[in-house]
């Protein structure tokens, strides 16, 4: 194990960690060039040191999307703005996705950060429906708003992976697999 040069010399363990603070902070950070690291790299006490590095920094990510997500849905003016929040909000998941789970990591804490963003995801998804069914349950409450409302989050899912969008959206709408329609005519 070869600690000494990776202190104080801007090795592995600093990119990293110089990365994650950055990247918390909503600053341009790309993970492109992470290194990646091995449970061999570093003692246990560094491992621990970085791990809650990585923790803290996704913990950031998500409570900033949290409150992004919420404001945006409570401005939205109708449901199609609560949809399109709703999107943006899970492209907004993906980076943290793609952190928690960087090759660069070593697999268990890939796994281990994985499973929590996931699990993250689903509460706040589960928070959002409860929040709806605490408004039904209130008098006064308008319950086809909240019928719609439900549905867009349901239709709009925040535990939904995106399909790999082609590099060229409309040329993918227009290819020739799609259905043909019927058109009439006078």
């Amino acid at each position: 194990m070869n600690t000494h040069s990776y202190w104080g010399h801007g090795g592995p363990y600093e990119t990293w960690v110089d990365f994650l603070h950055r990247w918390a902070a909503a600053e341009p950070a790309d993970p492109a060039g992470l290194p990646p690291l091995s449970q061999d790299d570093f003692p246990g006490e560094t491992w621990e040191r970085f791990t809650l590095h990585v923790g803290e920094a996704l913990d950031k990510r998500l409570k900033h999307w949290d409150r992004h997500l919420t404001q945006a849905l409570l401005a939205a003016p109708d449901e199609f703005s609560a949809g399109r929040a709703l999107a943006q909000a899970r492209a907004g998941l993906q980076e943290v996705r793609a952190v928690a789970g960087h090759p660069g990591l070593p697999e268990t804490l890939r796994t281990k950060f994985t499973e929590l963003v996931e699990s993250q995801i689903t509460d706040f998804q589960s928070q959002i429906e409860r929040h709806l069914d605490n408004l039904a349950a209130t008098n006064g409450a308008d319950l086809r708003w909240l019928d719609q409302r439900r549905r867009t989050v349901r239709d709009n899912a925040l535990t939904a992976r995106p399909t790999t969008p082609t590099a060229d959206p409309w040329a993918q709408a227009h290819t020739v697999d799609r259905p043909r329609r019927r058109v009439v005519t006078d």
